[in-house]
């Protein structure tokens, strides 16, 4: 596809204080082009640990690709699961969700899961959910 029907993809998760804030990194990192620059931010749990925000927006086009590039790895079932349930990932304000799997990432898979929090902002015009329906199928293709 040479034009991606999308505006930005944001990808952001959190790093607990159980787990190692380098292999946290390294997990988003999977789905970004090299050297790709992290937005860090320290907040604090309900009971007062540590928690840190990993997270970035990628805004080109040559970015967008290789995110996308790595979302066709996921296995098949899971592909035509993320297919089939567009609907419910499209918003009404076109935004197109998914969470990805933090541990399979770092260990260099791709897979739904939690942890690693998508969200793209589809381009669609007229800027109605169906539309930005047909362009999320159009890019999953």
């Amino acid at each position: 596809m040479s034009s991606i029907p999308l505006h930005y993809v944001d990808l952001r998760t959190f790093c607990y204080v159980t787990e190692d804030e380098s292999r946290v990194e390294d997990a988003l990192r999977s789905f970004l082009p090299e050297a790709f620059e992290l937005t860090r931010a320290e907040s604090a749990g309900h009971y007062g640990d540590r928690i840190v925000v990993l997270s970035a927006r990628v805004d080109t086009a040559d970015d967008l690709r290789t995110v996308l590039d790595r979302l066709e790895e996921l296995p098949d079932e899971e592909f035509d699961r993320l297919r089939a349930e567009l609907d419910e990932r499209v918003t009404e304000n076109c935004e197109f969700f998914l969470t990805l799997d933090k541990q399979a990432a770092f260990n260099g898979t791709v897979a739904l899961g939690d942890g690693i929090k998508l969200r793209g902002k589809v381009e669609a015009y007229p800027a109605k959910k169906p539309a930005a329906v047909e362009n999320v199928e159009a890019i999953l293709e």
